[in-house]
């Protein structure tokens, strides 16, 4: 992990905690919720780094601070030993580093017997600032950011609406793009892929899954279709599958 510099501006804990009531993904065990802020004034672009656990992303016009909503969750039963897992193991922070903000929120050190763990991430940021996203598994959702996007996912479904250039490098999981304001790039190991709505090219890698796609103003270009059904329509530019 790279050394973080710069300061945390804020971060209110303690919100809550119970008992996983249904809600959780740890439906046995213990939760938390803590909620943290960030002055956006100059910043160019934010990095999300994540572990296990979901991550949302919206984009809000005229906001001018990057907000976080964080339920920690333990499948631990016993309140005291989750409490010191959590000051132990997690990585919970919000900072400045001269134009980029950085969020890293993950568990260190892998599993510890019944006691694993993740974060859900529910994060609101200006609209118009470019993400970076590295991301181990559970579901994301980029939604309405309206900047370039750069992710890099271990597994979990992919949801990525209203946003300019568009990376995906995933290793599993289904793939859904709409409205891209720029050119998509995926390189997909496993899972279905379907893009709608691109202003730009759209280049695929893919392993396996089927793939979809529609509603191209550039061209379409498969490099690689491992295996799974190809369906591609209304593209103003060239199409050309390898194969």
């Amino acid at each position: 992990m790279r050394n973080l510099i710069g300061f945390i501006v804020m971060a209110m804990f303690a919100a809550s905690f119970a008992y996983a009531d249904g809600h959780s993904d740890y439906t046995a065990g213990y939760q938390e919720v803590r909620d943290l802020s960030l002055d956006a004034e100059g910043l160019d672009r934010f990095s999300i780094e994540a572990g296990a656990g979901s991550l949302e992303v919206i984009g809000v016009e005229g906001v001018d601070e990057i907000r976080v909503t964080a339920l920690v969750q333990l499948e631990e039963r016993d309140e005291d030993r989750a409490r010191e897992l959590i000051e132990e193991r997690l990585t919970l922070t919000l900072e400045r580093r001269g134009d980029t903000g950085e969020l890293v929120a993950k568990f260190d050190g892998g599993w510890w017997g019944n006691s694993s763990g993740g974060v859900a991430l529910e994060v609101e940021v200006p609209r118009g600032l470019d993400l970076i996203v590295e991301d181990g598994s559970g579901s994301m959702k980029i939604l309405g950011t309206g900047g370039d996007v750069d992710i890099d996912d271990g597994s979990g479904s992919i949801i990525v609406t209203g946003v300019g250039a568009l990376g995906i490098e995933d290793g599993s999981g289904s793939i859904e793009v709409d409205d891209a304001n720029g050119d998509v790039n995926i390189v997909d190991g496993s899972g279905s892929i379907r893009i709608r709505g691109v202003a730009g090219n759209v280049t695929i890698d893919d392993g396996s899954g089927s793939i979809n796609v529609s509603d191209v103003d550039l061209d379409v270009i498969i490099e690689e279709d491992g295996s799974g059904g190809l369906n591609v329509s209304d593209v103003r530019g060239n199409v050309e599958a390898d194969g």
